[in-house]
């Protein structure tokens, strides 16, 4: 038996989700463990660093984080659509609790104890966020009405890519102010918080499914409900190859050194423009929520994207080269606020945690094979020519993508906004 899972009928009207004081307790969840995980990633990556001295364990930290987590994303996202999804969240915010107060307690003692407690709590904390990727934005999901969907979307898109950014410079300046130490535990206030918030929202139940559905069953379930819709496997895979060809962002301190010569205070530059200029149409996007034409909007912003980095790879100079990284974080900034939207308006309840499953794995997938594409295209071809390369290559994505999938194309979001 299933209990309803609709927003609470008591709660205020109106076209203001910020109203609703659940969706504000979510959002601050979502923000504080953003900063917090971010600090995390941030002190163990520069602690580890200064322990070995070896680059190599730097990239055997993500990949530590990232097998679990993409390896049981199906599984968490099955989880999701047949458990109390405010339950899962409240594990696995406990887990990162736990995490962050190990690794406080660990810190001083690290110069003795080698890397691998590090490595092991990141494990730990690669296998929460398998299950809390998929179920915290299907239970968002459920705290506001399905008519503020896109607007709820914004909000969470902006809090999470200004948390992203602010959240390891927070770890960087507290790890310089106080050491490792200092910076763990201002991540594990910060897990406290955002636990209290998801325990001040009520449960919203226990999605529908099929009772006696096998494991398998309900994972190929989910996969097919993707891949049989146009504007759900097109907006994904429109993701996984512009960042997968397109990105630049593993590149930019080749770029800063030896490229534009504007050495480490240009790479500051570099890596911060993308986020502002993804930032900034987030928060446009909260007043002005896409609408009419989103599917052809979406297009054009990953095109628009295309051309930023074709810019970006031919540039040999530091201020066009920022203007065009802004200017990529803008079109990025446009397609996941589109993305985000389209996942939750064409997806039911019951399939949510599913459908973010796949969608978790696209974009997981794109990060990390995209950062090693771009290391094996830049060695072979160049770095410059790798990445006016890959924008070419994301132009050609764009174009095979609006051909095959013809409902993407013409996929409006206001039946819903209006």
């Amino acid at each position: 038996m299933t209990v309803p899972t609709s927003p609470d009928p008591t709660l205020p009207a109106g076209r203001d989700v910020l109203a609703y004081p659940e969706f504000r307790a979510m959002l601050v969840a979502a923000v504080t463990s953003t900063l917090a995980s971010r600090a995390v990633a941030l002190t163990v990556a520069y602690q580890m660093y200064q322990l070995t001295k070896d680059p190599l364990t730097l990239g055997l930290l993500g990949l530590v984080e990232a097998i679990p987590a993409l390896s049981l994303a199906l599984l968490g996202g099955v989880v999701a659509d047949r458990t109390d999804r405010r339950r899962i969240l409240l594990l696995t915010i406990g887990a990162e609790v736990v995490c962050a107060a190990l690794f406080a307690l660990y810190a001083p003692h690290a110069q003795a104890g080698g890397i691998w407690p590090l490595l092991a709590l990141i494990f730990a904390l690669g296998v929460a966020r398998g299950f809390s990727d998929p179920a915290l934005p299907a239970f968002q999901a459920q705290v506001v009405p399905r008519e503020l969907l896109l607007r709820a979307s914004a909000w969470r898109s902006s809090a999470w890519q200004a948390a992203a950014i602010i959240g390891p410079a927070l770890g960087g300046a507290l790890y310089a102010w106080r050491g490792p130490q200092a910076a763990y535990a201002f991540a594990l206030g910060l897990f406290l918080i955002s636990l209290g918030c998801v325990v001040y929202v009520k449960s919203k139940g226990r999605p529908a499914f099929t009772p006696g559905e096998p494991l398998g069953q309900s994972i190929k379930v989910g996969l097919a409900f993707v891949l049989q819709r146009q504007v759900l496997v097109g907006s994904m895979a429109l993701d996984l190859f512009s960042v997968l060809f397109g990105g630049a962002i593993a590149l930019l301190p080749v770029f800063a050194s030896d490229i534009l010569r504007v050495g480490p205070t240009g790479l500051g530059l570099l890596v911060a423009a993308p986020s502002v200029g993804a930032l900034a149409v987030m928060l446009l996007a909260t007043r002005r929520p896409p609408g009419r034409g989103a599917g052809r909007t979406l297009l054009l912003a990953v095109a628009g994207f295309g051309v930023s980095m074709i810019v970006f790879g031919l540039s040999r100079n530091l201020a066009l080269s920022v203007v065009a990284l802004v200017a990529a974080g803008v079109f990025d900034g446009i397609s996941m606020v589109i993305r985000s939207a389209t996942l939750q308006l064409n997806t039911p309840d019951h399939m949510r945690g599913r459908v973010n499953a796949v969608s978790g794995m696209f974009i997981g997938a794109s990060n990390e094979l995209g950062a090693f594409e771009s290391g094996v295209a830049a060695r072979l071809l160049g770095t410059a020519r790798s990445v006016w390369l890959g924008g070419i290559v994301t132009l050609i994505v764009v174009a095979a993508t609006a051909a095959l999938a013809p409902e993407l194309r013409a996929m409006n979001l206001t039946d819903v906004e209006d």
